[in-house]
């Protein structure tokens, strides 16, 4: 069994009152297709931040201002507040300071990278979770972005999971509190996360992150919302995603920051129904968490014998 983009006509039964910050740099074809989607959401307000363009790469600086006018070209009635920088910063700047200077003007809100594609009811669901878990602290954030749609569904339309996936999420300036996109800063300050979310049973997803929080801080990845996962878990604070995949990436062709494919890219999407329900139990959904494991971070006992062999190898 195969799923294909469900994107038959869905009707809001609520306008959008939520503001969105869309994440830009140098890929016309996928910010276009995705801009068109915010276009038919209609947001009061529009964030749109840009990297500035790398000086090593012949022309980037005109795709950059084409970018730039696609994102921006807003027909609805709508306030629009840019960011774009004349100098590239790379990933973990230009993007975790964007995201600060959202939450800086707005408390709520919902993040789309020019190369995440959502349905149209990935709005409706951000609001309405936005809404009901304002005041929660135990939640950090809000995903669109579900990988095991074909391999377990759970009962109600999201669930609670420890994993943060940021292909189309939204959050509160609180998510932000306490973020440093310096990893080493945070570990320095505070390393408690294994024991905050783990147990002695999840060695393999300890070690796997342990490696990635490493690599991170060490400045071998040129990355942000690593650091953002970081600090969920040192808050304790799980993430609410929802059952039905709602976000498309489409954005491992060339002139991204990042450029690598993977299983998870290009995944369908599905549009989900309203009114949402809730879990029946306010408690992560280990199931769920266990397939995301497998599934999108690969955390398998095999890939982490390999992973050892070639530290033995080398």
């Amino acid at each position: 069994m195969t799923l294909k983009n469900d994107r038959s006509a869905f009707i809001p039964n609520t306008s959008l009152s939520t503001p969105v910050l869309f994440l830009i740099f140098n890929r016309p074809d996928t910010t276009k297709q995705v801009f068109s989607v915010i276009q038919k959401a209609r947001p009061p307000r529009l964030y749109v931040a840009g990297d500035g363009p790398r000086p090593e790469q012949s022309n980037e600086d005109e795709i950059c201002e084409i970018v730039r006018s696609i994102a921006t070209n807003v027909d609805w009635d709508c306030e629009v507040k840019t960011l774009f920088r004349d100098q590239n910063l790379g990933c973990r700047l230009a993007v975790s300071r964007a995201i600060t200077w959202f939450f800086e003007n707005e408390s709520e809100g919902i993040i789309l990278e020019d190369d995440c594609l959502p349905s149209q009811s990935f709005f409706q669901f951000c609001q309405e979770l936005l809404e009901e878990f304002r005041y929660d602290k135990q939640v950090g954030a809000i995903c669109g972005f579900y990988s095991n749609e074909l391999d377990y569904k759970p009962s109600a339309s999201y669930f609670f999971s420890r994993y943060l996936r940021v292909w189309g999420w939204a959050g509160w300036r609180r998510s932000l509190e306490g973020y440093d996109s310096n990893l080493k800063n945070q570990m320095e300050k505070n390393n408690t996360w294994k024991s905050n979310v783990f147990n002695r049973t999840d060695v393999l997803p300890i070690k796997y992150f342990q490696k990635a929080f490493e690599a991170v801080a060490n400045g071998e990845i040129d990355t942000w919302d690593t650091q953002l996962q970081y600090l969920l878990w040192q808050k304790k604070q799980r993430v609410v995603v929802s059952s039905k995949n709602l976000i498309q990436n489409i954005g491992w062709t060339q002139g991204a920051h990042a450029q690598t494919k993977d299983h998870n890219h290009e995944l369908p999407t599905s549009e989900i129904e309203f009114p949402l329900t809730s879990p029946k139990i306010v408690e992560r959904d280990v199931k769920a968490d266990k397939k995301i494991e497998l599934k999108s971070y690969q955390i398998t006992k095999r890939s982490y014998l390999k992973s050892q062999i070639k530290k033995l190898v080398h």
